[in-house]
């Protein structure tokens, strides 16, 4: 699944429920937890809750101890789902009528969209807590999260005049400064040369080779490299590209695709990689 599509497919959804049964605060914790949403399965993990996890979708590859199956996350099947007998469900967004499936079933589902923001994300991983009965470990995790991002953050030097491009596909794909990735890129003041390229006000333009050039990003960030292979070395090949800043500085950083695109626990991980190769930018 290319990350474009994964990124801006989540993206769309913007509502946050739980369904097919009593509220997480008066139900008892479940134990048969299908997680079709990579991020919930990385959150569910962190806080303690790994055990409770019976499937997850085939996307969610972290950690490698989840339970991966066949499931899909984007095109749903309630009769696969409900083989696995669960007495909870996460997803991403609701689409085929699935939770409306899942309720008749009476199974619980917790619809869990992409974040907006840190507080967002934070938000969600707080909610899973309640939902699990891990609500003391999700608050500890969110505490770190937030002092860790904090810490790298304060230790960084921001330079207005730096600018960042951040690569979702090797077609050049990006991602606003209003999207998740682009507020991360923010806390730091960088400058997003998508911003001005988004006329549809979409979150995710396609640039042209010339657009990024004309742009001189200071730090490029890729994040196909598992997906499509992109490396530095790939970067620095393409026509025109030795002219750019983050090209001749060597301020280009891979990131596993899964920790750009998601935005649980591992976000301080991208946080980390993003301060690092600002480092390097600004020499």
């Amino acid at each position: 699944m290319h990350n474009r599509f994964v990124v801006s497919l989540v993206a769309m959804v913007a509502t946050l429920v739980l369904l097919g049964g009593a509220s997480a605060s008066g139900s008892a914790a479940p134990h048969r937890i299908v997680s079709l949403s990579p991020t919930a399965t990385e959150s569910l993990f962190a806080i303690g809750a790994g055990s409770q996890v019976i499937a997850v979708d085939d996307q969610s590859n972290y950690p490698k101890t989840a339970p991966k199956t066949k499931l899909s996350g984007f095109t749903p099947n309630v009769e696969a789902i409900a083989s696995y007998k669960p007495d909870l469900v996460v997803l991403s967004f609701d689409t085929g009528g699935i939770v409306t499936s899942l309720k008749k079933l009476k199974i619980r589902v917790l619809v869990q969209p992409a974040a907006t923001d840190l507080k967002g994300a934070y938000a969600q991983i707080l909610e899973l807590g309640g939902v699990t009965g891990h609500a003391a470990k999700a608050k500890t995790l969110v505490a770190t999260m937030k002092q860790n991002i904090a810490r790298i953050v304060s230790r960084s030097h921001h330079d207005p005049s730096l600018s960042v491009f951040h690569e979702l596909e090797p077609d050049l794909y990006s991602a606003t400064s209003n999207t998740f990735i682009g507020k991360i890129y923010a806390l730091f003041g960088l400058k997003n040369i998508a911003d001005a390229a988004d006329k549809t006000a979409s979150g995710y333009p396609q640039l042209s080779n010339e657009y990024v050039i004309g742009s001189n990003p200071s730090l490029i960030v890729l994040a196909d490299t598992v997906c499509c292979g992109q490396t530095p070395a790939t970067v620095s090949a393409r026509p025109g590209w030795n002219t750019i800043s983050a090209v001749r500085n060597h301020a280009i950083v891979r990131i596993d695709d899964s920790i750009a695109s998601r935005w649980g626990p591992r976000v301080v991980n991208f946080v980390r990689a993003v301060a690092s190769a600002l480092r390097v930018a600004q020499g």
